[in-house]
């Protein structure tokens, strides 16, 4: 992303080097002082814990959590719905999270989610 000279973010173009499938669960959102059940830590993706919420379950950054023991609490909001994408399509990326290999873009018809890294390059 870039800061223009009025403020907003002008988000970059990216473009899809693999398919991004999504997968077959309802996305969870969760936000300040819900309180998690946590399950396991992801071996693909070591930054994400796998939670399970009143509404649903999903994969959230654990830094995003006050874990203590098997019960976290929501520190930051966070909503893991993922785009589903296909090799060549262009995306913007809006947000970028380094730490855990991931960004979340907006494709060409305003839809939004997250990507991973492995499957983006710069348009």
């Amino acid at each position: 992303m870039r800061a223009c000279a009025d403020g907003r973010i002008d988000a970059v173009r990216y473009v899809l080097t693999a398919d991004h499938e999504i997968p077959d669960r309802a996305p969870l959102a969760i936000k300040p002082g819900d309180v998690v059940q946590v399950g396991d830590w992801d071996t693909e993706w070591p930054a994400f814990v796998f939670v399970t919420a009143s509404r649903g379950t999903g994969w959230v950054p654990g830094r995003h959590l006050d874990i203590d023991g098997s019960v976290g609490t929501c520190c930051v909001a966070y909503d893991t719905t993922e785009l589903p994408a296909v090799a060549g399509e262009s995306v913007d990326v809006i947000e970028d999270d380094a730490e855990s290999g991931w960004s979340w873009c907006r494709n060409s018809g305003g839809r939004e989610g997250w990507i991973p890294h492995r499957v983006l390059t710069v348009a």
